[in-house]
């Protein structure tokens, strides 16, 4: 009965795992190492011309740390039908050779183009991995594996959309929450995972778009303190539904990395799970003061429970070095 039982999760997760990767092929390369570079808040407007000098930023980051995936955090292409704008960035990274997927943000629908329908949008695209499959609330709650010599799942990516605006207003105002369905799924998700693995939780990241509200104890935290700068107050939601403490039980997630915050670009932890800012992609109206725009690089090692991570600026610049949990050991 156990062995039919695991045979049942195997099928599901390889099923689900197929149809998300249907498009590429993630693997560790031959050193063992899969890199992931986050762009984030770009913001493209192509009726306003706005901010389209990111298409050249991203191709150059790019072609300085070829990595293996790109991740889109968030408020991508707004304030128009967002046809255009993706199909040019389907253009950066095709001419690259680089998969790509999207996290929506709060600005990802605001025009009249829904956000079920970008998410189908997106999916039309030959390199990018988005997987909207409806098992959750939200568009776009997908996961990947990354495969390694041993291992076809080494692995596990989450991509999760975070919401947009508070539902409980005039009551409770700012930002959206995940969903306790999405919690749900989050936490069944792990367990699919965690039995697949032979019990033992995968090494995982999550990407998103909202910070959790844990990121202010990161911040705070005195004795692993901070890599990087927050110069805004964290746009976290009102609301905290416990997709911190999932994570924390559910014991895969190494490391979330997020946006919405354009000029905070820290990663500190918070019970030993790393929560990190992304580095806005699109040019700041105060460059001596804000950071200037380029994206978060995070390296993945094979068959290890660690990742190293750095800013690529758009002058080339590598910034804020770091490791986990090396970087974040500290004990009393």
């Amino acid at each position: 009965m156990k062995l039919f039982a695991k045979l049942l999760v195997f099928l599901l997760v390889f099923s689900s795992v197929v149809q998300a990767q249907n498009k590429a092929d993630l693997r560790f390369n031959k050193k063992g190492e899969f890199k992931i570079v986050q762009f984030t808040d770009t913001h493209v407007n192509l009726s306003k011309n706005t901010n389209l000098n990111v298409y050249d930023i991203v191709a150059d980051i790019m072609k300085a740390e070829k990595p293996d995936l790109v991740v889109l955090t968030g408020d991508i292409v707004t304030g128009e039908n967002p046809k255009r704008g993706y199909e040019r960035f389907e253009n950066v990274f095709a001419k690259a050779g680089i998969p790509w997927v999207v996290t929506f943000g709060n600005h990802d629908s605001e025009s009249n183009f829904p956000r079920q329908e970008v998410a189908e949008l997106l999916q039309q695209f030959r390199w990018c991995l988005n997987n909207d499959t409806g098992e959750t609330e939200g568009n776009s709650n997908f996961t990947l594996t990354v495969a390694g010599k041993k291992k076809e799942n080494n692995a596990l990516l989450y991509f999760m959309d975070s919401q947009e605006y508070s539902t409980l207003k005039p009551l409770v105002d700012g930002w959206g929450w995940f969903k306790h369905e999405q919690v749900d799924w989050y936490r069944k998700k792990s367990k699919e995972f965690t039995c697949l693995n032979n019990g033992t939780p995968m090494n995982a990241l999550a990407f998103f778009h909202i910070p959790l509200p844990e990121y202010i104890q990161a911040w705070n935290n005195k004795i692993n303190p901070p890599v990087g700068v927050r110069n805004e107050d964290e746009c976290s939601p009102e609301i905290n539904t416990g997709m911190f403490a999932a994570m924390l039980e559910s014991g895969d997630v190494m490391g979330t990395f997020v946006g919405h915050d354009h000029i905070n670009d820290y990663i500190g932890v918070h019970y030993g799970i790393a929560l990190a800012y992304g580095r806005v992609t699109k040019v700041m109206k105060n460059p001596e003061e804000d950071p200037l725009a380029g994206g978060r690089v995070i390296v993945l090692t094979e068959e290890e429970r660690k990742f190293d991570t750095w800013i690529r600026d758009m002058n080339g610049k590598k910034e804020l070095e770091c490791s986990w949990p090396a970087s974040f050991s500290k004990t009393k």
